[in-house]
């Protein structure tokens, strides 16, 4: 595996990392920026707001540029972003922030991509695409909860100027280690013919489904634990540090059934998170609890490699745009998520309610899941192994 693959992965950590932590920090955001906690959540949505809209456009906007220079640009973007952050004074202008750094972050992973793909043999991309997803499941053991014990005992700045350093030191590799790579004579007009697919939107809408029935739990994951668990404090990042375990430990064992028999890797991931959700939902036993974060960890990341095989089934001759277009949709649920969950807050429903209303979203998917099932063995030429 080229060394440039690692480095790829270790940015991608950096990333991950940012998109993430704003989960153990919500309690001292809100409190410091004077917001409720649903519009603290909501600085989780503006990330994601903006990898939804800026990785397919960002994909086709740098399909032929030279790569190593596109990674170095949005990686310095996304390091701007996060100073200003630091120092951003009120709401408003962190949420730009949040904003500008997806943007960053979307066009690094289109392009992280597609250099992937040009450094490596065909019959090793999924290896070098299990690294870069590595890097984000790197982000959710260490990352989060390194940036939530940051942000609980030097303030949640600190979170944020910890990120901008790490970036500078994959601005460093990049520069020293990833070649110089084109994009080659790809076609936009090809590419975009995915977009004509009807089972690509459905294999898309499955995928934001699943991940926003993730995010409305996780998103307040904290403030859930803290006040009606009883969890102290203290132990926030311990617990999302045991969920990235979980994360772990799911995109593992996913990665190794989705190829084979990718329906009933999610068909049984998405029982066992409803079966963690449920739990989440009505214990106030602080162990119980803990144990549901984990088994939820592993259902809500086991999810990930079966979605991703199914996407790049249907795909067909559109490989670029189908990576960035997954992207998205695993970001639309990111938006969908913690918003719903937010309302739910909101109206007065209480933390538990963030459970049952990925519970509601899980339900959704189990119906969008059977039908994208029902689709596929109906066409003769991809059956379907269930």
């Amino acid at each position: 595996m080229p060394l440039a693959v690692f480095v790829l992965g270790l940015s991608v950590f950096s990333l991950g990392t940012s998109e993430f932590m704003i989960t153990g920090l919500l309690p001292a955001m809100a409190a410091d920026l004077h917001v409720s906690i649903p519009d603290a959540g909501l600085l989780i949505s503006a990330f994601a707001i903006g990898m939804v809209v800026g990785a397919p456009l960002l994909a086709i906007g740098t399909l032929r540029l030279p790569r190593r220079g596109t990674l170095l640009t949005m990686l310095g973007v996304f390091v701007v972003a996060h100073v200003v952050g630091a120092l951003a004074g009120g709401y408003v202008l962190l949420f730009a922030t949040r904003v500008v750094s997806a943007l960053a972050c979307a066009g690094f992973w289109a392009v992280a991509t597609a250099t992937m793909i040009a450094l490596v043999p065909v019959d090793r991309r999924g290896r070098a695409m299990a690294v870069l997803v590595g890097g984000l499941t790197l982000a959710n053991v260490a990352g989060v909860p390194a940036g939530t014990f940051l942000g609980q005992h030097a303030g949640w700045r600190t979170a944020f100027w910890a990120v901008a350093a790490a970036t500078l030191l994959a601005v460093a590799g990049v520069a020293a280690l990833v070649p110089e790579t084109s994009g080659g004579p790809l076609s936009v007009r090809g590419e975009l013919r995915l977009y004509r697919r009807g089972r690509v939107w459905l294999a898309l809408g499955v995928i934001a489904l699943a991940q926003a029935m993730i995010f409305a739990a996780f998103s307040y994951l904290a403030p859930l634990l803290t006040e009606t668990d009883g969890l102290p404090e203290g132990w926030v990042p311990g617990v999302l540090a045991l969920f990235g375990v979980g994360a772990l430990i799911g995109i593992t064992a996913g990665g190794r059934l989705a190829d084979r028999r990718p329906f009933a890797t999610l068909y049984g991931c998405l029982g066992l998170a409803l079966a963690a959700l449920f739990v989440l939902a009505l214990t106030t036993d602080v162990l119980v609890a803990i144990a549901a974060v984990l088994v939820f960890g592993v259902a809500g990341f086991g999810l990930n490699p079966a979605l991703n095989v199914r996407a790049y089934q249907v795909a067909g001759d559109a490989p670029t745009l189908v990576g960035a277009s997954t992207t998205a949709a695993f970001n639309v649920g990111n938006t969908i998520g913690p918003w719903l969950g937010g309302v739910a807050i909101d109206a007065g429903l209480g933390f538990p309610s963030v459970a049952w209303t990925g519970m509601a979203l899980g339900a959704a998917t189990l119906v969008a899941l059977t039908v994208a099932a029902a689709v596929q063995r109906s066409d003769d030429r991809e059956p379907v192994a269930v």
